[in-house]
C-alpha cells in the first residue's frame, strides 16, 4: 500500500488543473513487474553483451573493456555509500519528532531544555498540516526562481534546456531539529530565531536537459535557517512580514534516476549539485534574503532593501607545509594549490601556484556581511588537477564573522582540517558603515597605501522600485523587460517580468564601491524577447554624497532613449567604510563585558558554534612568549594571561570569551622576552612548580556543539624540574582520549630542546559527539625526548581530566598541576 501511494503521489501533474482532474495513475504490472523496468534491465544486460561481443568482433585492447568496468566499479561503490547516508537520513525523517529529538538528547545544543522538546515537536506536527500548502509553494519557487538560476548556470557547460516537468515534494514533510529565539541586542521591532532545518522526504522531481529525461529522488536539504519576523504591527497578523536566509551554504544530497542516471557519478553528479547550491545560495544564502509580505501596510522596501552590519577584508597570504598530492616518477611530487574563500553565498578563488607545497597567493577580497553572528568565512585549499574531472582537497579551515567583528582585526595561522598537516595565513579586517562624508579621505588613502586599487572605500545599497511607462503601444507586441545594474566589474540583473511596460521588482541590491567621488551607477531596461535597450541611466555616485544621511527614497529618475513619461523608481544609500575601533586593552584582556573580548579557545571564531582552525606559530618560525606570539596573530591578550589557580575552572556567560582569572605577573624564564603587555597582579600563578613539584601546564579547553569537536590548545608549561644539569629536557606535550588509549586519538606538540619552561600555543580538535565526550577522559603527558638511553621514564608529569565534569561548551582556560605517571593497567 505505502509503494502504490508513493507512486499515486509521484505520477500528479505540475498544474493545478491536472492536480484537481487526474487521479491515482499506477503503472501498468505484470506479475508484480513494472513493464518499464523490466525493459530497462534488458536494455542495460543487452548493451553490456553487445559490447563485450564487438570488442572480440574488432579484436580490440582488453583495456577497452577494463576502463569501462572500473568506471562502473567506482560508481557503483560511490552510490551505496551516498544512497546509504541518504537512507539512515530519510529513516530519521520518517521517526517521530519526539524519538528523533530524544534519541539525540545528550547531543542537542546547550539552548535545547527538555521543555523545549515539547515545542519542537509542536512546531513539526504545524509542519506537517502545512505541508500540501508548502508543496504548493514551493512547486512555484522551483518553476520561478530556481528553473532559471539552473538553466543559465548549466549553459555555460554547454548543457542547454534545463526545464523542470514534475515537481512534488510527496508526503513527508521537512523536520526542524531545534530552534534558538534571541531577545537580547534586537531592535525592538523584530523577533529573530534559527531553526536547525532538515528535509529528506519522498519527493518526485523531474527534469529535461537537452532532450534527455531525468529526474530527482531523495533530495535532501540541511542548514541553519534564520527567520527575522519585521516589522511588528498593532494590526493583525501582527507580524508585518518574514525574512527567510540560511546562514552559510546548505547541505545538498539527491539520487538521479531515468537516464540521468547515467551522468550520476562523481564529476558530472557533483556539476549539478554545485549549481542547484548556487542557485539556492543566490536566492535565500546571506547576503541574500527571502522576504514574504503578510500585511499590506507594510511597504516591500522595508523588507527588501539590504541591510549590512559591515564589509569584511580578507588577505590570504600563504600556506606551508601543504600535502603532496602530485605524482611524479620518483614518487610523490608536489601540488598545485588554489584556495577558495566562502561567505554566505559569495565564493572567490584565488590564483593556481603550480609545483609547490608553500604557496605565496597574495590576494585580497571583500564581502558584504549583512548578519555577522553565527556567519562564517570558509577556506578550502585544493590541489588543482588538469587530468581529472575532480581538484583533490588539501584541507579547510572556518573562522566565525562574529570574532573579527568583535576584534576589528585578525592576522591568524590556521590548521587545515581534513588533512595531516598544512597550515594557512590569513589576515582579516572589519570594516563598519559611517554616513560621515569626512571618513572618505582616509578610506581613500587607506586602499593607497595598501597600494591595491580593487580595494573599496564605500558600500552602495540600491532598491529597484519599478519602472513606469516604458515605450510601446498597448497594441504593440508585448515585453518582457528586466534590469540589469552595473558599477565598476560587478554586474547584477533583476528578473524579467513578463508582458508589460510598468514591470514592479522590488528588489535591492549591493555594491562595493572604490571611489564614490568618480564612480558611476549603470542602469539598463533590457527587453528579455529581443535583447534590445528599453532606457538606460547613468548616475554618477557624487549625486549621493550631497544628500542626507547619503540617502533617496523612491525617486523617480527619467530614462535615456525611453520617452519622455518613462520613469525608474529607486532609493539608493551610500556609506563609507571605516575600520573597526579595536577593543580596549582591558576588554581584551578579558576584563570587559560584552562581545568584544575574544574566544582564544576558537583560535579566532566564537560561540557554541566555532569551526575555525588552529592559531599556532608560523612553520620554522622562532619561538616566543605567549602574549607575544598571539598578539600577533589576533588572537587578543587573554591567552597570554588568562589562568586559573589550583585547577580550578574559570568558565565564563559569554562562550565568546576566555576566563581570566588572575592575570600572571611573569612569563615563566625562557617562555619569551617581550611581556611589556601582561598586567602584573599574582605572581603566584606560574611561580609554582605544583604539589607534586613536577611543573604544571596551562590547557583551553572548549567544546563545540554545533560541529560536535572538542578543542583543546595546549598553550605551555611553566617549571618543570631540573634534575641534572648536564641533561635539560626536550619536552613535547603528547594527547591521549582515554579509556580507548588509540592511536587514533593521539596528539602531539612540536618538541623544543634544552627547555624547562616551553611555550606551544598549539591546538588540537578531537571529532566526538557530546554523550562521548561525558563518558570520556583526556590523558595529558609532558614527555622529554631525551631519555630513551635512559632507564627513566620519558614522562616528567602528566594530568588525566574527565571531560563530562568541565562544562566545556563555556571555553575556559586553566593551569593544571603536573602529577606522576599513572600506570597503565591502573
Amino acid at each position: 500500500m505505502a509503494v502504490a501511494n508513493k507512486k499515486a503521489v509521484a505520477s500528479v501533474a505540475t498544474t493545478e488543473s491536472e492536480e484537481s482532474t487526474a487521479g491515482p495513475v499506477v503503472p501498468r504490472q505484470t506479475a508484480g513487474i513494472s513493464i518499464s523496468n523490466m525493459l530497462y534491465s534488458f536494455g542495460k544486460k543487452l548493451g553490456t553483451v553487445a559490447a563485450v561481443y564487438l570488442l572480440g568482433y574488432f579484436d580490440l585492447s582488453f583495456a577497452w573493456l577494463l576502463a569501462p568496468v572500473l568506471l562502473s566499479v567506482v560508481r557503483d561503490e560511490w552510490k551505496k555509500d551516498h544512497e546509504a547516508r541518504r537512507s539512515v537520513a530519510k529513516a530519521a525523517a520518517t521517526r517521530s519528532e519526539r524519538e528523533v529529538i530524544l534519541a539525540r538528547v545528550g547531543d542537542l545544543p546547550s539552548w535545547v531544555y527538555f521543555p523545549d522538546v515539547e515545542r519542537v515537536e509542536w512546531i513539526n506536527r504545524i509542519l506537517r498540516q502545512l505541508w500540501p500548502n508548502v508543496n504548493h509553494y514551493a512547486r512555484t519557487l522551483l518553476k520561478n526562481s530556481i528553473e532559471p538560476g539552473v538553466r543559465d548556470s548549466l549553459a555555460q557547460y554547454k548543457l542547454q534546456g534545463f526545464r523542470f516537468e514534475k515537481m512534488v515534494l510527496g508526503n513527508i514533510p521537512m523536520r526542524i531539529g531545534g530552534v534558538k529565539v534571541y531577545d537580547l541586542d534586537l531592535h525592538r521591532k523584530e523577533i529573530m530565531l534559527d531553526m536547525d532545518l532538515f528535509y529528506a522526504g519522498d519527493c518526485d522531481i523531474s527534469f529535461s536537459l537537452g532532450g534527455l529525461k531525468g529526474g530527482i529522488k531523495d533530495f535532501q536539504i540541511h542548514g541553519m535557517v534564520r527567520v527575522v519576523m519585521k516589522p511588528l504591527i498593532s494590526d493583525m497578523p501582527l507580524v508585518g512580514g518574514l525574512q527567510i536566509f540560511f546562514l552559510n551554504n546548505p547541505t545538498v544530497d539527491f539520487n538521479l534516476v531515468g537516464v540521468a542516471d547515467m551522468l550520476d557519478m562523481p564529476g558530472i553528479s557533483d556539476l549539478l549539485r554545485r549549481t542547484i547550491v548556487e542557485v539556492i545560495a543566490g536566492i535565500m544564502v546571506l547576503p541574500n534574503k527571502l522576504p514574504i509580505q503578510l500585511s499590506d501596510s507594510v511597504q516591500a522596501e522595508q523588507l527588501r532593501m539590504p541591510e549590512l552590519e559591515g564589509v569584511l577584508r580578507i588577505h590570504v597570504v600563504e600556506a606551508r607545509n601543504l600535502m603532496k598530492k602530485d605524482i611524479s616518477m620518483l614518487g610523490k611530487g608536489k601540488s598545485d594549490p588554489y584556495a577558495i574563500i566562502t561567505v554566505g553565498a559569495e565564493e572567490f578563488r584565488t590564483k593556481t601556484i603550480d609545483n609547490t607545497v608553500n604557496p605565496k597567493w597574495d590576494f585580497w577580497c571583500e564581502s558584504i556581511v549583512c548578519v555577522a553572528h553565527q556567519q562564517e568565512i570558509q577556506l578550502q585549499l585544493y590541489d588543482a588537477d588538469d587530468l581529472s574531472k575532480k581538484d583533490e582537497s588539501l584541507g579547510r579551515a572556518t573562522v566565525e564573522v562574529s570574532t573579527i567583528a568583535a576584534k576589528g582585526e585578525a592576522d591568524l595561522w590556521l590548521n587545515l582540517d581534513g588533512v595531516k598537516h598544512g597550515t594557512v595565513h590569513v589576515r582579516f579586517t572589519w570594516l563598519t558603515l559611517t554616513a560621515d562624508t569626512s571618513a572618505l579621505l582616509a578610506a581613500l588613502k587607506e586602499t593607497q597605501h595598501l597600494r591595491m586599487t580593487s580595494l573599496s572605500t564605500a558600500v552602495l545599497m540600491v532598491y529597484i522600485d519599478s519602472v513606469k511607462d516604458l515605450p510601446g503601444s498597448q497594441s504593440s507586441s508585448k515585453i518582457n523587460p528586466y534590469i540589469q545594474l552595473s558599477l565598476g566589474h560587478k554586474q547584477q540583473q533583476t528578473p524579467w517580468k513578463e508582458s508589460t511596460r510598468c514591470p514592479v521588482f522590488e528588489q535591492g541590491f549591493t555594491f562595493l564601491v572604490g571611489n564614490p567621488e568618480s564612480d558611476t551607477l549603470d542602469i539598463r531596461v533590457i527587453n528579455q524577447k529581443s535583447g534590445s535597450e528599453l532606457g538606460q541611466l547613468i548616475y554618477n555616485l557624487t549625486g549621493l554624497l550631497e544628500k542626507d544621511d547619503l540617502h533617496v527614497v523612491n525617486q523617480p529618475f527619467p530614462l535615456a532613449r525611453a520617452g519622455a513619461d518613462a520613469k525608474l523608481i529607486m532609493s539608493m544609500t551610500l556609506r563609507i567604510l571605516v575600520p573597526a575601533t579595536p577593543p580596549a586593552e582591558d576588554e581584551a584582556n578579558g576584563e570587559g563585558e560584552g562581545e568584544g573580548a575574544d574566544d582564544a579557545a576558537s583560535s579566532g571564531t566564537g560561540g557554541d558554534h566555532s569551526r575555525a582552525g588552529s592559531l599556532r606559530r608560523p612553520p620554522d618560525s622562532p619561538a616566543k612568549s605567549a602574549s607575544s606570539t598571539l598578539l600577533k596573530q589576533g588572537s587578543g591578550d587573554s591567552l597570554g594571561t588568562s589562568t586559573a589557580v589550583n585547577n580550578s575552572r574559570t568558565p565564563v556567560d559569554d562562550p565568546m570569551v576566555i576566563a581570566t582569572a588572575q592575570p600572571v605577573e611573569s612569563v615563566p624564564p625562557g617562555a619569551g622576552s617581550d611581556t611589556s603587555g601582561l598586567h602584573q597582579r599574582s605572581p603566584s600563578v606560574t611561580s609554582s612548580a605544583g604539589e607534586a613539584g613536577l611543573g604544571r601546564i596551562q590547557l583551553t579547553l572548549r567544546y563545540s556543539i554545533q560541529t560536535q569537536k572538542l578543542i583543546i590548545i595546549v598553550h605551555r608549561v611553566a617549571n618543570l624540574p631540573l634534575k641534572d644539569k648536564d641533561h635539560i629536557p626536550d619536552p613535547y606535550v603528547k594527547l591521549y582520549l582515554l579509556p580507548d588509549r588509540s592511536k587514533d586519538s593521539k596528539r602531539k606538540t612540536e618538541t623544543l630542546k634544552d627547555n624547562l619552561n616551553p611555550v606551544y600555543d598549539e591546538r588540537f580538535e578531537y571529532l566526538m559527539s557530546q554523550a562521548e565526550l561525558n563518558s570520556s577522559q583526556l590523558e595529558v603527558s609532558v614527555v622529554t625526548k631525551k631519555s630513551w638511553l635512559s632507564s627513566q621514564s620519558p614522562v616528567l608529569g602528566q594530568v588525566i581530566l574527565n571531560l563530562g565534569d568541565l562544562g566545556l561548551p563555556k571555553a575556559c582556560t586553566i593551569w593544571f598541576d603536573l602529577l606522576p605517571e599513572v600506570p597503565r593497567d591502573s
